[in-house]
């Protein structure tokens, strides 16, 4: 797949789990900033990807593709929108080829003109699929610095084989216990995308040991636990995150169009035809990426960049399409900007960039329950705010933030058993918000 149609389809899948069917196609192409007929041209591409990574029953083939992501996440604990990452944008040409080179130094070490003679020569051997030598060369390169094969000592030619020390280092006790570990994490940590590829790929040498030993149960694969997974279209916006980590570590600036929250339409195809040009809602940007921070509370990725026109610049993952690396920055420069960032969000609760102001609140103690469960959440999730005064039923706790916005929900999560006290105007919107909430139980 090209760059431009995996955006289309990131997109695709995001708002197809949280529209939950609201839309139909016209409204849903509208929406997307794509043509009907490209609606359903994705529908059947996304159909062809899922069905070429997933095992899937005649039952769950036979679904209608939109209700199967829509409400496989009630049935499943496994996040399904994995499979668009699992089919790894690449052509159809390249992942039998792929397949096939690895299969090969699976079995022994191979050496480039090897391989290449088993691309063209096999029984299986497409003549509109055959190499050369130099596309060879490439796929080894990619797959030595993804770190799937591994390049052997010695003299040229030099031979290739598969990088599976670790499995192969490890008997089936200690392999079952990396795999859940491994599964553990990739649950309840972010990034989570690359946590599930391993997990897979443990899940399958599990599978393969255990058939080998006879005396082995096959259950063994199977997991110690199953996760809800909350945000479910979290994951799409980890197909941006590598490539901004890599241009913060490089230094480089990096360009894509952005279609902000506020906007309309969330993607806008290229349109090569200029008499069928047309504005496509999103803005062309050029920034340096400084940090990337994810917000727990709402799953959302987040990066912080220096944008020459506009300084600071908040950007949400989910908005930016086509993007790509540019140009590197002195390292002066960055370090510059880096310290004008940090010192901006110095008292931010997560990325705010506005004033300061203290935050006072009154916590009260759950009665005579011990252990405090509201004390010790608000000491585990304050951050440097400090409880300055403590009585027997309650305690006051002060912060100083940038802005309110963002410190509000966790304070109304807390329900009765909070009462912000300063700001007043903070006082007054908490105020208002719980008036609104009462008014929603009130007796017909």
């Amino acid at each position: 797949m090209a760059r431009e149609s995996f955006d289309k389809e990131i997109q695709f899948l995001r708002m197809l789990v949280l529209t939950s069917g609201a839309y139909n196609r016209q409204q849903f192409a509208e929406r997307l900033g794509i043509s009907v007929h490209t609606f359903d041209k994705t529908i059947r591409r996304l159909k062809e990807i899922a069905a070429a990574t997933q095992q899937q029953t005649s039952e769950e083939q036979s679904k209608e593709f939109a209700d199967a992501v829509r409400y496989s996440y009630y049935d499943s604990a496994d996040p399904r929108l994995l499979f668009l990452f699992r089919a790894k944008s690449l052509k159809d040409s390249e992942s039998q080829r792929l397949a096939l080179l690895l299969a090969a130094m699976h079995e022994k070490p191979q050496t480039a003109l090897e391989l290449l003679d088993l691309c063209c020569s096999g029984p299986t051997a497409d003549a509109a699929l055959f190499p050369d030598e130099k596309t060879i060369r490439s796929d080894l390169k990619y797959l030595e610095e993804v770190g799937v094969v591994k390049r052997e000592p010695g003299a040229r030619p030099y031979r290739y084989r598969i990088q599976n020390d670790l499995v192969r280092g490890l008997n089936d006790d200690e392999l079952l216990d990396l795999l859940h570990f491994v599964d553990v994490m990739a649950n309840t940590q972010v990034p989570s995308v690359q946590g599930y590829l391993l997990r897979d790929q443990l899940k399958r040498s599990v599978r393969r040991q255990t058939e080998a030993n006879a005396d082995e149960d096959s259950a063994a694969a199977g997991l110690s636990f199953l996760y809800k997974y909350h945000y479910y279209s979290r994951i799409l916006d980890e197909a941006h995150l590598f490539t901004l980590l890599a241009a913060i570590r490089n230094r480089s600036k990096v360009t894509f169009v952005y279609f902000s929250p506020k906007t309309e339409q969330s993607y806008a195809s290229k349109n090569t035809n200029p008499l069928f040009e047309r504005d496509s809602g999103g803005k062309p940007q050029t920034a340096l990426p400084i940090k990337v921070i994810y917000d727990h509370q709402y799953g959302r990725w987040y990066m912080l960049a220096n944008n020459s026109r506009e300084g600071i610049r908040k950007y949400r993952l989910e908005g930016m399409t086509q993007l790509a690396e540019g140009e590197s920055v002195p390292e002066e420069l960055f370090v510059e900007k880096r310290q004008e960032l940090e010192q901006r969000i110095k008292h931010s609760w997560l990325i705010d960039t506005g004033g300061a102001v203290k935050v006072r609140a009154r916590f009260f103690n759950p009665g005579d329950q011990s252990p405090n469960f509201v004390r010790e959440r608000v000491l585990l999730q304050g951050q440097w705010g400090e409880i300055v005064e403590e009585e027997a039923d309650s305690f006051i706790y002060e912060i100083i933030v940038n802005g309110t916005t963002e410190i509000r929900p966790w304070l109304r999560s807390f329900g009765s058993s909070c009462e912000v006290l300063a700001p007043r105007q903070l006082r007054e919107e908490m105020i208002a918000e719980w008036k609104e909430i009462a008014a929603y139980y009130e007796s017909v």
